[in-house]
Order: C-alpha cells, then structure tokens, then sequence
C-alpha cells in the first residue's frame, strides 16, 4: 500500500482526507474550481532610479536657460555674460522655478526610495486614489490619447514661451510669428533635403536598377505548349491535372472547407521534361506563365534579392487579379531554395566531383555493370573521398566546413532572399492599397481583407535534397512530384514524338530495339539523339533518316569519337582477350542483363569496354544478379591469369574496385554473404564482429578494428570463391575467349548480336560465326594466342598474323555501313561514358 502522508501535498488542508478534491502530487483535482490568482506583492518602496532619470530634465531646462541668455547676448553684442545672467535671472526666472519644480521632484522621488510610509502615503493614497478614479472614468485607449494631448500641450507652450523670450516678444505672438521664420528658412531646409533625397534617390535607383531582370513573364497567347507535347511522363502528368482543376474550380475544394494546393516540386534527372510540364500547365490552363532564373537572385549587394522577391510577387498579384490567376515556374530552384553553401555539398565534397572509382585508366569494368550496381558503386565513391584524407573525423561532419560566402553571404540567392521567398508564400496577407489600409483606419472603418490570388508556385529541381525543409512544407509546396526516367513505353512514344517531325524510314520493331538499347534515355536526350541522326544522314547526302544513322549518332553521343590511335599487336590482343573474357562470363552466368557492345577502340578514357544493358524495366535486385556482376568483374582478372601463365594488368584495378565494394554491400548490409546481421548496426551498438565468432572485442582491442577485420575476412573468401568460379567459367569456354578476341581485333566493335553469333557459331550481323565451329580454325587461333603470349614475355613483336576469317559476307550496296550499324552502350547518368 502507498503511505498518503510521504506524498507531495500532504501538509496541504485536507490532504489526509481522500475525496474528489484529493491530488497525489498537491495539485488541485480537476473537478476543484479554479484557485485565485494571488495579488502581486506591492513594493515597500519605489525602485531606485539611476542617475541619468534624476539629472536629464534639470539639464534641458538648464540649457534652455542658457539658449535664452545666448539668444540676448546675440542682439546686443556689448552685453556681456555676467550682465545676461543677472538679467535673465529676472526676465527668465520662469525657467528657474521649473528646475526648482524639478529638484523638488527629484527629492520627494529620493525620499521614497528610503521611506516605506512616505512612499505608501503618496503612491498608494494620493495618486493611487487619482489612478483609479481615471480608471473608473475612461478606458486604457481614452487614458492613452489624453496623457498624450497632455504631452503635446506642454511642448507647444514650452515652445512658445522659448520663442517669444528669443524673439523679445510674448508666447501667443511668438507661435504666430513661427511660420514666417519658417519660410524664411525655407530655401535652406529646401537645400538640405533635396542633398538628403539626392543621395537617397541614388542609392535608391541603384537598388532598382539591379531588381531588374531574371523574370521573364509569358502571356497566354504565347504559349502553344500543352500535355500532348509532353511524352514519357503519363502518370506526373495526370497528377498535375488535378492542379490544374483546382486552380481553375477553387470553389469545389473551398466550399467544403479545405484549400487549394499553390506549389508543386518537380524533382529527378536533369531532360525528363520539368519544365516541358510546367510550360504545359500554363497552355492548357491560358494563364499568364512566369519564368523565374533562381541565378539572378545572386547579387553583389545585400538586399537586392529580397528586392527581386517582393516585386516578383507583386506582379504576380496583378497578374491574378487581371487573368484569374498565374503559374509562376522557378527553374533549378536549388539555386535558390537552401540556406547555404551546405546544401550543395555530400559527405566528402561538392557536388560534380569525379569520384576515385572513375579516376582509373584502362578498362576498370563499369560499363558493362548494371545501371543500379553503377549508381552505387558511383555513391560509395563519392562517400569514401572524404575518408581517403585518413585520420579519425567524420566525412559527413568535415563536408559542413565552408570556406567564405561569397560577396552575398552564401548560398540560397543571398542573405534574407529565401526568408522573404518563404514570407511570401504563406506570409501574413495584409490589406493591399494605401487609402484601404490608412484611409479606412483614419475613417474608423476596418480595412477591406485581401483578395484570394490564384498563384500557382511551380517549381523543377535535380537535387531535391538542397532544398531547405521550410520551404518544402505544406502550404508552400503541397505536392512533390518525381519526373523521373522514362519507362520503355514512354521511351518508345518519345522517339515516335520526334521521329515524326522529321522524315524517316525507322520500323516499329527498330523503335522497340531502340528503347530497349537506350534504358535510361530522357526527353532531351532522345531529341538530341533524333537530331543528332538527321544531321548524319543529311551530311551522307541523304533526306531520311535510317537504322544506321541512329545507330551512328547514339554511337558518337554516347562514347565520342575514338582517338585515331593503333595498338601494338601484342597489347591489342591483351585488351581483346580481357573484353573477350567479359563478355563470355557476362553471356554465361547474367541474365538479367543483355550485351549491348564490345569494343577494343581506344576512347578518351579507356581502352575498351562490354556494355550491357537491361532487356527490360525492372525495380528489384537479387543475390544471384549482384554476384554475377562480381563474376563479370572479376573474369578480367582470371582470364588474363590463365591465358597469360599468371600474369595480369593494371587494367585490373577498376574491376576489382567494383567486384570489392559489391561484395561488401553482400556482405555487410543486405544479408547475401555468409551472415546475416549489419556491419553498421553492430558498429553503432559495439556489439563485437557480426559472424566474427569471438562475441566482442579482445583487451586493449577496439571494436571497429574487429568489425573491420572480420568483414574483411568474409569479403575476401567471398571474392576468392567467385574469382575460382569465373576462372572455371572461362575454363569450360577457352574456344569462346579466344574466338570472341580474334573478332575483336578483326572488326574492333561488336553489337551484341555479333557475339552471340560468335559464341553460337552462327551468322550474325557483321560477324559470320559459323567459322568459329572449324577445329582448324579454332586450332589457328590459339598459335596465334601463343606467339602473342611469347611476345608478352619477350616484349618482342608478335611473329605470326592475326588469322584471316570471321567476317560476313556483305552485299556491295552494304559495304562500309556495317561499322555505322553497330549500336553504342548506354552510358551511366553517374559517370561519362567509356
């Protein structure tokens, strides 16, 4: 049982009785009322005042004493100082009795701060009687207006009386007499104002000057853009309807109670059509469109910014009112919408930084790597360039160091820029008009509430997560929209959108190939791509546009021209077997991934390269489908192991860099390698190695050494297990490196058919495989192998010829447009293409 008298309140009157009224805690119950307030304690004395309070009033009636005798010896100027004193102390003996008013004040104030009865009799007899009965009489608001009517008399009379001892006149006269000396003064105050408004209007037109520009504003009769224009994006477009509905029929919404969404964010990779949609929305609804360049927020001076704000949204305003409302568009609003350098950073750098990954020479083996294995391994990088500087500290905590503002502060368009955006949106809508507001409040009339402005605040982004939080709020921006990739449907109607306008011979089953070939196109790239083609059939001398000139132009845009160089023949044959080996173990273990090219012409940053593609959309990934891109990885490594007697390049390292950080995702994070629990969660919580066997750390031993160690480990003989099964891969397919390196060198590019011809030893697009299935041949092919082997050791030239064979036999109409009819790979949207 609980003993009632240990509790809080006990000692309270009728603690010890229970009842409704009893709180454990000595609080009331809330069935009790409400307790008094206890009246504040009154003060035994008046605080004490400091010495300025005491002195300020006795010096302003000293000084104007004094003003009064300079003022006389101004008019006579054989009166001297002492004879002005003695006079004034006379004729001036006015100002005499109210500093001694004031010295009497001071003392009774004096004498209240040390005597408790005599400042009780005052405060709380005398005037306290005289507060009340006003109270009593008049409201605060009335008591306001008299006090101040009171303080405004005693300044005129003071006035008047300083004026007319100065001007030897009475006090009456001496107001009357005031405007004239006041035009006389005139052209000198006129002076002084027009240098004061002179200067101000320079500073002034200045600032307006530079609010200028950066708004572009689009009338309805300029806009033909509508949503039939915009491909790909069905399903954000549908959702944009619906804004479109409610700005069109507010009342439906606001009859029932609710409001209209006023801000949309459209975010993803940069050509999916943000600002296509927003252009649409702005067609289809016949609104005024206006074009916002976050950039010119930028400005040298403070304050210029908040400028631009505020008359942007003042002609957004009028523009409502005038056409039932606007759609206002901001593009790349990260410019515009983060608080700070900060925003446009990532743990271990600023944005747009090459990541160590991408930093080798070579073939490192991320072009034949799936788009999502490329995005990860592209994220890791980045991440692991703020550790790479060593030492113990934080990457996330290192990226927040700023070096300077710039001239306005830092990001955000510049100090206070986003603040007045942010007011603007949903500031407090305050009556609009100068007669509505000061001329209705002088009438005492209650100014007339704003008008509900129909703004549509659309904005489009590739780094949604700059943005600061407190813009991305509802009631600023309501819905967020992701306008991400096409899916191969809006692919496929996308090149049917821009194939159309210009004249062609593509065939449905080439436009399905095409989107299929091209998994990560967007809108841009697809019109850049169509283009691209035209201006390659029309340099050809021809007016319609082919297979092969799509093909030709996705080749130039994805890999760029290749560098006018030659191998040596024993170094071609290398880079031809490392690719072969690639590609043999991609065909054998990769289903979820179809080659798209193989090459051995040297680019801009590597030597050669597999490219694969996704025969479809697909939004998953499995254990079996990451280790066959570890297996592909690690094939070039193998393979030149076993056809160069152990020996291997440094072509190597990206492959391996790759097939690393895979495996230890597989092993640390998503349960695929030998155990199942978190590499992260068990060093956060120090809860000793996950599948180390050893329950914790040793003494004197940390625990993210183990960690580190024991994951290592695993990964390890994980890689070590897959490098044997990519050897034995390669074992069972010899003939299939070595025939696939023999058409490498022979044509330099492959499409994936060509090396599924190879493989299968059937014709194919520019290869004729069935030479393959020749034991002669094949026996051909590896003394070829051999002398190139032996001159890799000797570092000597290659003593027999590359083997005549392999190649189609092509009609003379044909001839030389096979090499434009082979497909490019399709790069990552995270590295350049290789």
């Amino acid at each position: 049982m609980i003993d009632r008298s240990d509790l809080p309140g006990s000692d309270l009157p009728g603690s010890h009785h229970p009842g409704v009224g009893l709180a454990t805690d000595g609080l009331p119950a809330p069935s009790d009322p409400p307790a008094a307030a206890a009246p504040p304690p009154r003060r035994a004395t008046r605080p004490k005042a400091p010495l300025w309070h005491r002195i300020r009033l006795l010096l302003l009636l000293g000084l104007i004493w004094l003003v009064v005798v300079w003022a006389a010896m101004a008019d006579n100027p054989l009166l001297p100082f002492v004879d002005a004193v003695r006079i004034h102390v006379v004729e001036s003996q006015w100002l005499l009795w109210l500093m001694g008013l004031e010295l009497l004040r001071q003392i009774h104030y004096f004498v209240s701060e040390r005597s408790a009865g005599y400042h009780r009799f005052w405060a709380h007899g005398v005037f306290g009687g005289f507060d009340r009965a006003m109270k009593r009489r008049f409201s605060d608001w009335t008591r306001f207006r008299l006090a101040r009517m009171v303080k405004w008399i005693a300044f005129i009379v003071l006035f008047a009386v300083v004026a007319g001892q100065i001007l030897d006149t009475s006090p009456l006269l001496a107001l009357f007499a005031a405007p004239a000396l006041l035009w006389q003064a005139l052209p000198m105050i006129l002076q002084l104002a027009f240098a004061f408004f002179f200067i101000a209007f320079q500073f002034i037109g200045l600032f307006w000057l530079l609010s200028r520009g950066g708004v572009d504003t689009y009338y309805p009769d300029d806009i033909k853009t509508r949503f039939s224009d915009v491909w790909g994006q069905d399903h954000v477009v549908q959702r944009i309807r619906e804004n479109i509905m409610f700005l069109e029929k507010p009342d439906e919404i606001e009859a029932k109670g609710g409001y209209v969404p006023g801000g949309i964010l459209l975010w993803g990779p940069p050509g999916t059509g943000k600002t296509l949609m927003a252009e649409a929305v702005a067609g289809e609804t016949g609104r005024p469109y206006v074009f916002v360049d976050p950039g010119a927020f930028i400005n040298m001076f403070m304050g210029v910014g908040i400028l631009k704000v505020k008359s942007l949204f003042r002609k957004l305003r009028k523009l409502s009112l005038r056409y039932g409302g606007v759609i206002v568009f901001f593009d790349e609003a990260d410019a515009l919408g983060n608080r700070g350098s900060l925003g446009g950073t990532v743990p271990g750098g600023a944005r747009g930084m090459r990541p160590p990954a991408f930093a080798h020479a070579g073939c490192h083996g991320f072009s034949y790597l799936s788009e999502d294995t490329r995005s990860l391994l592209t994220r890791e990088a980045m991440a692991s360039a703020g550790r790479a500087g060593g030492g113990t500290e934080e990457p996330e905590r290192r990226s927040r160091f700023v070096m300077g503002g710039g001239m306005n502060g830092g990001g955000g368009g510049g100090m206070g820029t986003l603040q007045a955006l942010l007011t603007e949106l949903s500031g407090l809508k305050k009556p609009r008009g100068i007669l509505n507001r000061w001329g209705r409040r002088a009438l005492g009339m209650r100014p007339k509430p704003p008008p509900k402005y129909r703004i549509l605040v659309m904005m489009a982004t590739n780094m949604p997560e700059s943005l600061d939080e407190a813009l991305l709020r509802p009631g600023r921006i309501d819905r967020i929209y992701r306008v991400g990739y096409p899916s191969k449907a809006g692919r496929i109607r996308t090149y049917e959108g821009y194939l159309d306008k210009v004249p062609h011979e593509v065939t449905s089953d080439e436009l399905d190939k095409l989107a299929t070939i091209t998994p990560y196109a967007t809108g841009a790239t697809i019109k850049d791509l169509v283009n691209e083609a035209l201006i390659t059939a029309i340099r050809d001398g021809r007016e319609v546009i082919s297979w092969r000139d799509l093909m030709k132009a996705k080749q130039l845009k994805d890999l760029g021209p290749p560098e006018d160089v030659e191998y040596i023949e024993r170094e071609r044959h290398a880079v031809a077997v490392h690719e072969a080996c690639h590609a043999v173990v991609a065909y054998r273990t990769r289903q979820h991934m179809e080659i798209d090219l193989a090459t051995i012409e040297k680019g801009s940053d590597y030597l050669g390269m597999v490219a694969s593609i996704p025969p479809e959309d697909q939004f998953t990934r499995w254990r079996s489908e990451y280790e066959a891109d570890i297996l592909v990885s690690l094939a070039s490594l193998a393979g030149e192991r076993m056809f160069f007697e152990g020996d291997s390049s440094s072509g190597v390292s990206g492959d391996l860099e790759s097939a690393t950080a895979v495996a230890s995702f597989m092993e640390g994070y998503w349960g695929m390698g030998h155990t199942v629990s978190s590499y992260s969660t068990a060093r956060r919580l120090e809860v000793g190695s996950p599948g180390g066997g050893r329950g914790g750390p040793q003494k004197g031993e940390s625990t993210e050494k183990v960690l580190r160690a024991a994951l290592a480990d695993r990964i390890e003989d994980q890689l070590a297990e897959l490098l044997d099964r990519a050897e034995a891969i390669l074992q069972e397919n010899r003939t299939s490196v070595l025939a696939i390196a023999h058409a490498l060198e022979t044509h330099k590019t492959l499409t994936g058919e060509d090396i599924e011809a190879v493989v299968e030893g059937r014709e194919g697009l520019t290869v004729d495989g069935r030479v393959y299935r020749d034991p002669g041949f094949i026996s051909s092919l590896e003394d070829y192998h051999a002398a190139a082997a032996g001159a890799h050791r000797g570092h000597t030239s290659v003593k027999l010829a590359l083997p005549a064979g392999g190649r189609r036999a092509l009609p003379a109409a044909e001839e030389g447009d096979t090499a434009a009819a082979t497909p490019a790979p399709t790069p990552s949207p995270y590295e350049p293409p290789r």
